[in-house]
């Protein structure tokens, strides 16, 4: 990896300047003022100095997603379920919608109900969302969908309108990926709540809400108290744990001003390491290689003046015992001396299957909270709802590029939910 500075008089002088040698594939790494130096330095005009990397090896090309997709997907239903009738068998209760054939005049709902999913924040916030409840901690709404206090409470037929909206959640939801399991939990939750002259637009704002309260407050690295905390980042190879670590460490020390300390229990890759070594040099924080539990006490001790001690671990095959228990020991020796916080680093591309079992074979070891990395390399996000409920371990952050530090953010349900619903984010 190619690390350089460049100064301008603007951040996009001196960015324009290093693709000007090092070409397009630079990655911005750090933006901060330059240090001026010289008798006569006070006089001069603030500049701006852009630390760039770049890697010499060509980086994998982000897999591409169509903007448009037709929406007349046909539910997935087994052959135990429907025999050519009109019946979805959902988790709970029964959906009934008409599935097949999907009619032109479905297709201009669709249309009328894309353009309000579009404008989806206003809606909810007009007409169904009150601001002064935190929907977040209401554990009661998960079970029980909110109703208008002058609509009946029995159930009757449900409306054309309504109907054409249960076929587009269906199929919105399938091609974001969420599973078919929570899917058919959804639709049948609208089909629970519909009656006679209810617009569609009430069960669209359930559903979000419901979805909001399913993946629950981000939790985010916490203020530090009484340090220092260690931030421990766990999770296979390849899925970004030392960029993301970067990116949070560049937001503590730099932008919070918080003492920061980097280590690596990850000895097995030596690339990953020396990567880490530049990040933490770019910083000018301390780094260190740790090679044993002595080491990682004896490194406790020497930050023990520190406000976040940060560990990059080493990603392993879930069936590699010895790795594993490896990590874990680090983890517990940790425990043992200060507060800890652990991060389970998953990519948004990676397939539903294979993310339960990472997910699983780490909640073995210990209780974390979740990070999705490459977002933007990915169009479907339903992972991050399946994988929510699946493990019940909240979200802390997203990232959706190699940027340091800009390309990640605290974790936003109602824009996530957004997206899967078919509004734009």
């Amino acid at each position: 990896m190619i690390i350089k500075k460049y100064v301008g008089r603007t951040e996009s002088e001196a960015t324009e300047e290093a693709r000007k040698e090092l070409g397009p594939n630079i990655v911005v790494m750090t933006v901060r003022p330059a240090k001026k130096t010289g008798f006569f330095s006070i006089f001069q005009p603030q500049k701006i100095e852009v630390t760039v990397g770049l890697e010499e090896e060509t980086e994998r090309a982000p897999r591409s997603f169509s903007t448009e997709k037709e929406r007349t997907v046909t539910p997935k239903i087994s052959s135990d379920d429907y025999s050519q009738k009109d019946t979805i068998i959902a988790s709970g209760g029964r959906v009934t919608p008409k599935v097949a054939p999907v009619v032109s005049e479905v297709k201009d709902d669709n249309s009328a109900i894309e353009e309000k999913l579009d404008n989806l924040s206003n809606l909810l916030e007009k007409n169904f969302l009150k601001p002064e409840k935190n929907v977040q901690d209401d554990k009661n709404d998960f079970d029980e969908p909110v109703a208008p206090a002058n609509k009946p409470s029995k159930n009757s037929e449900v409306s054309e309108e309504t109907m054409s909206f249960i076929k587009l959640l269906y199929n919105t939801l399938i091609e974001n990926e969420v599973d078919e399991i929570y899917v058919n939990q959804l639709t049948d939750e609208v089909e629970k709540i519909s009656k006679p002259g209810l617009p569609f637009d009430y069960a669209l704002a359930n559903v979000y809400q419901k979805m909001v309260l399913k993946f629950g407050k981000s939790e985010p690295i916490e203020p530090v108290t009484d340090g220092p905390r260690a931030e421990i980042f766990i999770g296979p190879t390849g899925v970004g744990k030392t960029t993301t670590i970067a990116k949070l460490a560049s937001e503590l020390s730099v932008t919070q001003k918080k003492k920061v300390a980097l280590l690596t229990v990850d000895t097995y890759r030596i690339a990953a390491a020396e990567q880490l070594r530049t990040y933490a040099s770019i910083l000018e924080i301390p780094f260190r290689v740790i090679y044993t539990v002595d080491e990682m006490k004896q490194a406790a001790e020497d930050f023990k003046d520190y406000d976040y001690i940060m560990v990059d671990t080493a990603g392993h095959s879930l069936h590699n015992e010895e790795l594993k228990q490896g990590v874990e020991s680090f983890i517990r020796v940790l425990e043992d001396i200060m507060d800890c916080e652990n991060f389970l680093v998953l990519s948004a591309t990676t397939k539903y299957r294979d993310l339960i079992e990472i997910a699983d074979a780490y909640s073995e070891m210990v209780a974390y909270k979740l990070i999705f990395t490459k977002m933007d390399e990915t169009g479907a996000k339903g992972n991050l709802y399946n994988i929510r409920i699946h493990t019940g371990s909240p979200i802390a952050y997203i990232t959706n590029g190699q940027n340091v530090p800009d390309d990640i953010a605290v974790f936003d349900a109602q824009r996530i939910v957004k997206n899967l619903l078919g509004g734009k984010s």
